[in-house]
C-alpha cells in the first residue's frame, strides 16, 4: 500500500467479518490510522432466512473495528441488491444464460450502492479483495493482478466503472493468502482461522439451485442426446444448467456434458463421453465490452472465463458491430451465453476489461 496514495484521505473499510477484510484494518493500523469500518447487509429477503454465519460476519466485524480503535457501521444494502443483481441473474439465466452475481455485486453494490449511501462521504474505499492497482505515468489507474494466483480477483472487479477503480483501494493484494492468514494468527484476530466463503457473497448456507427456484419455480423439459437425438431423461428447468456442466445431471449411463440449451423449446442438449469436442470453443464474440480504465489497443492478449488460476493466451479483434472477437490460441471447455470473459494484456499483469459471451 503507498503511503502517498492515502496521505491525508478519508478511508472507508467494507468489513465483511471474514479474514481477508480484517486484515485491513490491520494494515491500516500499521500506519496509525483508524478508519471509518462498515458492514453491508445484503442478506435474504426474510428475516428467518439469515443463517447462523450472517449473524456471526457483524459479530467478527465488530471484533475487529474495536479492536483496532474504529467505528463500525451497518448499511443496509439489501433492497438495492435483490432488485438489481437478483433481478439481473434471474433474466440471465430464465433467458438461458451463465450470469456471475458477484461480479454484479461488485458493481452494483460495494461500490455502487454503498457508495450512494455512505461512500461518497469518503476519498478511498478500501476491501479485502486479492487484486492490486497501479498508476502510469499519464496518471490514470488500472486494476492489476495479485501474486496470488489462486485467490487472484480481478475477474470479479472487471465490470466496475473507472470512477469507483478511482476510489478503490486493496491494501492486501499484495499478500497471498498465507501471509495473510499468518499476520491474522500473529494479531489473534478472532476470525484467524475461519475458512473462506465460498459461492455467492451473500447466500452464505443457501443453496444456489433453491436461490433460482425460489423466483422462477421448475420447468419441467427433454433431455436429449445430441449425437443420436435420443430421448435420455428430463430436467426440472433449463436455469439450473450451464455449458459444460457434468456434475449433478443425474442420468445413468454416463458422464455427460450439457452441450447445448434451447430455450424456445426448452430442450438440454447433452453429450455422452469424458471430454467431446462438441463441449470446446476457440473463438466466440463478446458484446457490451467494458474498459475498467479507458479503452486501448488490444491485439495479443490472455483471458479468462471463470474464477480458476489459468490464463489462456489469445488474439481479440474488434467487429464492425462493436463487439470483440476472441481467438483463443487452445479450445476453451464449457464457454457459455452471458459468462463474463475477462481480458489482461499478454503476461496476465494488466486487466483491461470485461465482455459478456454471446454464443
Amino acid at each position: 500500500m503507498n503511503i502517498d496514495e492515502i496521505k491525508d484521505k478519508r478511508i472507508a473499510v467494507l468489513l465483511s467479518g471474514g479474514v481477508d477484510s480484517s486484515v485491513v484494518v490491520w494494515e491500516f493500523a500499521q500506519l496509525g490510522l483508524h478508519p471509518d469500518c462498515f458492514y453491508i447487509k445484503i442478506g435474504p429477503e426474510e428475516k428467518e432466512e439469515w443463517d447462523c454465519s450472517s449473524e456471526e460476519d457483524l459479530e467478527m466485524a465488530t471484533a475487529v473495528a474495536r479492536k483496532y480503535g474504529c467505528k463500525l457501521q451497518v448499511v443496509d444494502c439489501h433492497h438495492e441488491y435483490w432488485n438489481e443483481v437478483t433481478r439481473y441473474t434471474m433474466e440471465k439465466v430464465k433467458a438461458g444464460f451463465t450470469p456471475n452475481p458477484d461480479v454484479m455485486c461488485n458493481r452494483l453494490i460495494k461500490f455502487g450502492a454503498f457508495d450512494e449511501k455512505m461512500g461518497h462521504n469518503y476519498d478511498l474505499i478500501a476491501t479485502g479483495h486479492y487484486a492490486q492497482t497501479e498508476t502510469d505515468e499519464n496518471g490514470d489507474k488500472w486494476l492489476v493482478t495479485s501474486p496470488d494466483p489462486v485467490k487472484d480477483q480481478t475477474d470479479f472487479l472487471a465490470q466496475i466503472e473507472s470512477w469507483q477503480l478511482k476510489k478503490a483501494i486493496f491494501p492486501i493484494g499484495h499478500h497471498i493468502k498465507n501471509e495473510v492468514r499468518e499476520i491474522a494468527e500473529e494479531e489473534h484476530l478472532i476470525n484467524a482461522k475461519r475458512k473462506d466463503s465460498q459461492g455467492i457473497c451473500f447466500l452464505g448456507q443457501i443453496n444456489y439451485n433453491d436461490y433460482i427456484r425460489r423466483y422462477l419455480g421448475e420447468k419441467p423439459g427433454d433431455v436429449i442426446e445430441m449425437e443420436t437425438g435420443k430421448r435420455i431423461g428430463e430436467h426440472k428447468g433449463l436455469w439450473f444448467h450451464t455449458i459444460g456442466q457434468r456434475k449433478g445431471l443425474g442420468f445413468g449411463g454416463g458422464p455427460w456434458f450439457v452441450i447445448k440449451k434451447d430455450v424456445e423449446n426448452n430442450i438440454l442438449y447433452v453429450s455422452h463421453g469424458y471430454d467431446p469436442q462438441s463441449a470446446y470453443k476457440k473463438d466466440f464474440p463478446l458484446h457490451d465490452f467494458h474498459f475498467l480504465t479507458r479503452e486501448v489497443a488490444m491485439q495479443k492478449v490472455t483471458f479468462k472465463i471463470r474464477h480458476t488460476p489459468e490464463y489462456h493466451p489469445a488474439k481479440i479483434e474488434k467487429l464492425e458491430d462493436g463487439r470483440w472477437m476472441i481467438h483463443s490460441e487452445e479450445a476453451i471447455h464449457g464457454v457459455a451465453p452471458g459468462q463474463f470473459c475477462v481480458v489482461y494484456d499478454e503476461h496476465h499483469h494488466r486487466c483491461y476489461g470485461s465482455g459478456e459471451i454471446t454464443v
